[in-house]
């Protein structure tokens, strides 16, 4: 085992778009668990566009993350040391261990991960908080019915397409928004999207989306905000619901935009929009993971990861993922171990 452990901080608040100066590479010995704690040597680590917004210093939904700190953010490893009498050496544990090659936990908030269900790397994605955001968004907030129209924006990331093909297992009509023909290809091609449209070769959204969506939309799963989502109320069914997910086309503008009034819309078409965080499920991801498990096993639901290698290509990582570069969930692969 290696005696530092490289740990990428946060340096400054950024204004606008990420740039690789607000973060900082560090270094410092590994850890040694005390009573109580176990080291964990990560494998995987996650960036998310939720990350974005705890880089802020107002207060959203958490608390913000501290300038000069390990930057936060959920990874998956192997149990190298253990004086934790749950946990024991070997083990593959996923927890919010944050942008580093080892840390320490004591055992809270993490769960023990089973290598012989699937790579451990979809702890971070398919069979982990994507998942389970897809899971509940989808059936809980949207609660689609067989044969209604569903449409997915950010739909080839690890939540979206996820949440797509839970609709299509629903027997539901689902319509994909992506950032690019690739995308598009992937979503149609491989996860059975009936109909899919690149919103950056389209110059009208609403046009593009009537035209996909003949019979109107039943429910929206909105990941991105913007004018995408201004373009589906206006096609939205009677009693039609929405799961606002995330706005990531809103997280980097330097000063708030003037969209559509849309609250007309949700009064003459009574319609549900609501906004959830996954943690509000944490009771029920019993329920879940089992499910989704389930899925996969039997070839219902596919995924795909975009990985970076090494702690050093963290930010660029994370910064590509925010301008839209990856297809399914992107991961940062800290070791093979």
């Amino acid at each position: 085992m290696a005696t530092t452990n490289k740990q990428i901080l946060l340096a400054a608040r950024p204004t606008g778009f990420p740039q690789p100066t607000d973060f900082r590479l560090a270094e410092g010995p590994v850890p040694e668990p005390a009573a109580g704690e176990f080291l964990v040597g990560i494998s995987y680590l996650s960036v998310d566009p939720y990350m974005r917004g705890r880089m802020n210093a107002a207060r959203s939904y958490a608390d913000p993350q501290k300038l000069d700190e390990v930057m936060g953010g959920g990874a998956v490893g192997k149990v190298l040391a253990s004086r934790h009498p749950g946990f024991a050496e070997g083990e593959f544990v996923v927890g919010m261990f944050g942008w580093q090659q080892y840390a320490i936990s004591d055992g809270g908030g993490v769960v023990k991960v089973d290598p012989r269900l699937a790579p451990i790397s979809t702890s971070l994605g398919v069979l982990g908080m994507p998942g389970l955001t897809a899971y509940f968004g989808l059936l809980d907030v949207c609660a689609p019915r067989p044969g209604e129209t569903v449409v997915v924006s950010g739909a080839a990331g690890a939540v979206g397409s996820t949440a797509g093909q839970i609709a299509r297992i629903r027997g539901c009509r689902v319509v994909g928004i992506a950032g690019d023909d690739h995308k598009i290809r992937w979503i149609r091609e491989d996860l059975g999207f009936d109909a899919a449209f690149n919103y950056k070769a389209e110059a009208r959204f609403f046009e593009k989306l009537k035209e996909l969506c003949p019979a109107g939309i039943d429910c929206y799963f909105d990941n991105v905000g913007g004018a995408i989502t201004d373009a589906v109320f206006p096609l939205m069914n009677p009693g039609g619901r929405v799961a606002i997910c995330g706005q990531i086309a809103l997280y980097n503008l330097d000063k708030p935009d003037t969209g559509a009034r849309l609250l007309p819309l949700v009064l003459v078409r009574t319609l549900k929009v609501q906004g959830f965080l996954v943690f509000q499920y944490a009771d029920r991801y019993g329920e879940a993971f089992p499910q989704l498990a389930r899925w996969l096993q039997e070839g219902r639901l596919k995924y795909r990861e975009t990985v970076a290698e090494g702690i050093e290509n963290a930010v660029p990582a994370f910064l590509g993922m925010l301008r839209g570069e990856n297809i399914g969930k992107q991961l940062v692969r800290i070791s093979s171990r």
